[in-house]
């Protein structure tokens, strides 16, 4: 079976905000269980006489702010907001910052992408909005089960993120979402999606609370949860909700996607009746489903170093999971493999309990580090814990390399004897990857709002502050491929992280951000300066680093040496060219040289995306938009440069007479002249060529007798607002001329190299025109930019969600009987 690779985690759980967090508190054996006051309580809802109670525990693992969403972001109105299920609402969000965290836009992705996922009861339907009389009176009653029902949890998540994968809502009570995993696994096998999401949630109503010790109830005593402890007495609520990315290996490996660790095999089963009661757990059951996902896995149990256990730490279920285990592991070693529950940490998250606990083994391998088992002294005597392969870690520790890969098991058991476990291993290996041949690194945000961005920007900081070898050519791939484009846009060009750190916290100041001045650029023309803007050494370093600039400049220089009789090359880069040096008082040499610079660089913006829907040249530079038009080929249009260029010198006064006109007209005469195919505006008449003028020599002889009115074009452009002009060769002169227009004003102009004042490199200023561009929402092909570098797509912070309050209580503001079908406990 074909590994499947972990290529992305998102999750908002007990404690942690960020799966980041949750490693931490995982590592630093955090509990993350919250304690409350009856006021706290009386203010959620919860009915007096049950908080008053002596049976009553205030302890849940909670999170914060779970009644919040960022409605305006997924497109909802404020009434779909609160009519809808907490649970489904922080689920979009979290397969959002899942799909981000693989580094790929699903509107990008070349496949379908797929959602298995479950979720904990829904209680906000009945207890809440009916019991609102406002809500039953309204026509929004009338359409509140899409937003409540388990059955919409995959497919809204599917719709909101535009996922074109099966979709299906997983339910089998405490081991929802880690089938819904092993689910998601059978799908990529399958080949029924490229990329495949998996997880659950759990909200319980009220968002806060506490719970109601019952004799052979599954909660604690005390409110905290101790796995495999002597002192376990049971678990306690958690809610929260964990999302992971899968992907076939081969296709992660051919992404140079971020691997965190691969599922070598999974399985499922179900107890059947062989047992005391529906709610009882069967250990052959736990073993068999063990030692199948081994079997599916193809290792020995002896190769596995740690288990993340279902471990609910109740006196008669851990035991059973153990003796399970060990049954399953059938080895005679004894204490190597680490067991461990992220129920000590987080409490029992119900149906996104399984994806919990995957995710803290994936960050074990992930980091090689396994974490400490909290709330343990001293081992259940039940488990015959020294009789087992198994020991409970109480700190944290290393984990190191042996002679196998690093592996973990994680199981998943539930009330009702669906059982599932998963075998996972540590990442290969990334491979070498070729250098990024750029000294800078252009880095691109967007958001819905400045607010978000500012913010976007600041978390972005804080992820480069930190003391890790995140390569900042993999920071700028990713940002750039994966992530989708919103309208608000800022970009950085860097050299380091330390740069773009500083950078990115001035993003983040409050009010940096205006978006007042903001430009849509409906069309990008391009600007041929001529040979006026030759300048020796311009775009050396473009040379140096963009091999398919220095492929055009190469092409151009073989074309044009039977004309020169030398190397064009060592005019346009004298200082590293180490040919015979080229005649400097050649007339010609410049001029062609110029040309081929700006061919060469127009040829790099193509590749990049950026596509002239008109062009405008300056003198000469006509050339080369009638050669990028499609009206002459590029061998002509070189030998036509050369020509018009020894004209000029031939004439004392530097009026070309009618005489040189003729002679070149002749020469165009010879050429195989075409219609344009992209729109240019003529030197020669201040206009748009005119498909007849292009094809007829006499157009260019006048061309080569009558002054440029590049003004006068400049004046037609501006005609049509939202037009982006970009200067196509060295410096900034026509950039400069544009600014100086008083009718072209509504024209936005940009240079693609950097003046000659020394103060910016020239691949500087080629990124920053770049960034420019792509701010004015110009699309730019990311694959083509990166060149031949192979960066790869590394772990970054989400987006920023802007959150607000969405809720509807019930009238009373008070939940009684809390839901149960049945007379509350309190009665008994």
């Amino acid at each position: 079976m074909e590994p499947i690779a972990v290529v992305g985690l998102a999750g908002r759980l007990p404690g942690a905000p960020t799966i980041d967090a949750f490693w931490r508190n995982q590592r630093d054996g955090v509990e993350s269980v919250s304690r409350f006051s009856p006021q706290q309580l009386a203010d959620a809802g919860w009915p007096a006489e049950m908080v008053a109670h002596p049976d009553y525990v205030p302890a849940a693992a909670v999170i914060e702010d779970a009644d919040h969403f960022d409605a305006e972001f997924f497109g909802y109105t404020e009434e779909q907001a609160k009519i809808s299920d907490p649970q489904q609402r922080i689920f979009a969000e979290t397969v959002w910052h899942a799909l981000e965290d693989t580094g790929h836009d699903p509107s990008r992705f070349d496949g379908a992408v797929g959602v298995y996922a479950g979720q904990f009861a829904n209680k906000y339907l009945p207890l809440n909005l009916l019991a609102n009389a406002q809500f039953r009176g309204s026509l929004s009653a009338f359409s509140a089960r899409p937003y409540n029902d388990k059955d919409f949890l995959a497919t809204r998540a599917a719709y909101l993120c535009d996922l074109r994968g099966p979709a299906m809502t997983v339910q089998s009570a405490c081991s929802t979402s880690l089938v819904a995993i092993h689910l998601a696994c059978q799908a990529l096998l399958g080949h029924e999606c490229d990329m495949a999401l998996a997880g659950g949630v759990a909200l319980p109503v009220p968002l806060i609370g506490g719970y109601p010790v019952v004799a052979g109830g599954i909660f604690a005593r005390d409110g905290h949860c101790r796995p495999f402890d002597a002192a376990s007495s049971g678990t306690v609520p958690g809610y929260g909700v964990t999302v992971v990315a899968l992907r076939r290996l081969s296709d992660a490996l051919a992404d140079n996607d971020n691997i965190r660790a691969l599922i070598l095999g999974s399985a499922v089963n179900n107890d059947g009746s062989a047992k005391f009661g529906f709610n009882a757990p069967s250990m052959q059951a736990q073993a068999e489903v063990i030692a199948t996902a081994h079997t599916v896995a193809g290792v020995p149990s002896e190769s596995i170093g740690y288990i993340e256990a279902h471990g609910t730490g109740t006196p008669l279920g851990d035991p059973i999971e153990l003796a399970g285990l060990t049954k399953a592991f059938n080895t005679g070693e004894r204490g190597y493999c680490a067991i461990g529950s992220t129920k000590a940490n987080i409490g029992h998250l119900d149906a996104a309990a399984g994806a919990a606990g995957f995710a803290r083994a994936v960050l074990a391998l992930e980091h090689a580090e396994i974490p400490p088992s909290i709330n343990y002294d001293a081992p259940n005597p039940a488990l015959l814990l020294e009789r087992t392969p198994f020991y409970v870690p109480t700190t944290a520790r290393p984990w190191p390399h042996t002679e196998t890969p690093r592996r973990a098991g994680v199981s998943a058991f539930a009330v009702g004897g669906t059982n599932a476990h998963v075998v996972l291993q540590e990442a290969p290996t990334p491979q070498a990857t070729a250098p990024n041949p750029r000294d800078r690194h252009l880095l691109v945000l967007s958001a819905r709002t400045g607010k978000a961005l500012a913010e976007a920007a600041g978390n972005l900081a804080d992820r480069l502050d930190r003391p890790d070898d995140l390569d900042l050519a993999d920071v700028a791939h990713t940002l750039q491929v994966g992530r989708r484009e919103f309208p608000v846009r800022r970009y950085l060009v860097c050299r380091d992280r330390a740069e773009a750190t500083a950078a990115l916290r001035t993003l983040a100041r409050p009010g940096t951000v205006d978006t007042s001045g903001d430009i849509d650029a409906r069309q990008v023309v391009f600007m041929f300066p001529g040979s006026a803007s030759h300048r020796p050494d311009a775009a050396a370093a473009v040379y140096r680093s963009e091999p398919l600039f220095a492929q055009e400049v190469d092409r151009c220089a073989e074309l044009a040496r039977p004309l020169l009789g030398y190397d064009l090359r060592g005019l346009l880069f004298p200082s590293t060219w180490d040919g015979p040096q080229p005649e400097h008082d050649d007339p010609r040499g410049a001029p062609t040289a110029a040309f081929s610079l700006q061919w060469a660089l127009a040829r790099l913006w193509q590749s990049w995306g950026v596509r002239p829907d008109a062009m405008i040249g300056e003198g000469d530079g006509e050339y080369v938009a009638a050669c990028l038009a499609g009206v002459i080929d590029l061998a002509d249009a070189i030998d036509a440069t050369a020509a018009a260029a020894e004209i000029r010198t031939r004439t004392a006064t530097g009026t070309v007479t009618d005489a040189y006109a003729s002679e070149f007209a002749a020469k165009v005469a010879r050429y195989e002249l075409k219609p344009p195919q992209v729109p240019y505006i003529s030197a020669a008449t201040g206009t748009w060529i005119d498909p007849e003028d292009a094809v007829d020599p006499a157009h260019w002889a006048r061309h080569l007798r009558e002054p440029a009115r590049f003004t006068d074009g400049l004046r037609e452009l501006a005609d049509e607002p939202g037009r982006v002009l970009l200067e196509v060769g060295p410096g900034s002169t026509l950039t400069e001329t544009v600014a100086r227009q008083e009718t072209a004003k509504r024209l936005v102009a940009l240079p693609s190299l950097a003046p000659a004042d020394g103060n910016r490199t020239d691949l500087a200023a080629l990124l920053d025109a770049v960034g420019t561009l792509w701010q004015s929402t110009v699309d730019i092909d990311w694959h083509a930019f990166r060149g031949t570098s192979q960066p790869r797509r590394v772990s970054l912070p989400g987006y920023p969600f802007q959150r607000t309050r969405y809720w509807i209580g019930p009238d009373s503001g008070s939940y009684e009987p809390l839901g149960l079908e049945e007379a509350s406990w309190t009665s008994h």
